[in-house]
């Protein structure tokens, strides 16, 4: 009975830390409020009765909740697609609903890759990378030399590339 409390106490954390992002994160994929709650009660359910098969040296709890997320997300699209639609424009708006769906996948994949990274090395990507900056600019702002900086990004990127290979976002083969 104590190790089952244990359990139950655990996933009710789990719930408490991510259930909000996870319905954000399925209203914004499905549209609909009452898919989203199904969701998010399926993404728990499974979650429970998988929990051997979560392995923290691949990524974080985070990162797993929403990998089952995002699977969900893609069998509800894709079984949306199969039924026939009345609307003429439905193939628009599935087309819609499914960049919309790719693009929020591969922000939910690079945030997991990224936090992988050391923070030196993510600190220097994200200074030339997303903030535009020049390798002097980045040095001086982090206060290091410019072949740290350009050794950072080298190893910054190799293992953003592994990391997404990892998580199934590598170059095609």
């Amino acid at each position: 009975m104590a190790a089952s409390a244990t359990v139950d106490a655990d996933l009710r954390q789990l719930y408490d830390t991510h259930a909000g992002e996870l319905f954000a994160f399925a209203v914004r994929s499905l549209g609909e409020r009452g898919a989203a709650e199904d969701l998010v009660q399926e993404v728990f359910l499974r979650a429970w009765l998988r929990a051997e098969t979560y392995r923290p040296e691949l990524g974080s709890v985070r990162g797993w909740l929403f990998a089952i997320a995002r699977n969900l997300a893609i069998d509800a699209a894709r079984a949306r697609s199969a039924r026939p639609r009345l609307a003429e424009d439905a193939a628009e708006e599935t087309g819609a609903f499914d960049r919309e769906l790719e693009r929020v996948e591969q922000r939910i994949v690079l945030a997991e890759a990224l936090g992988r990274l050391t923070a030196d090395h993510r600190r220097a990507l994200l200074e030339v990378a997303v903030r535009e900056r020049t390798v002097s600019e980045a040095a001086a702002l982090l206060g290091v030399p410019e072949g740290t900086i350009k050794s950072r990004l080298f190893y910054a990127l190799k293992a953003l590339r592994l990391a997404l290979e990892e998580l199934g976002f590598g170059a095609p083969g």
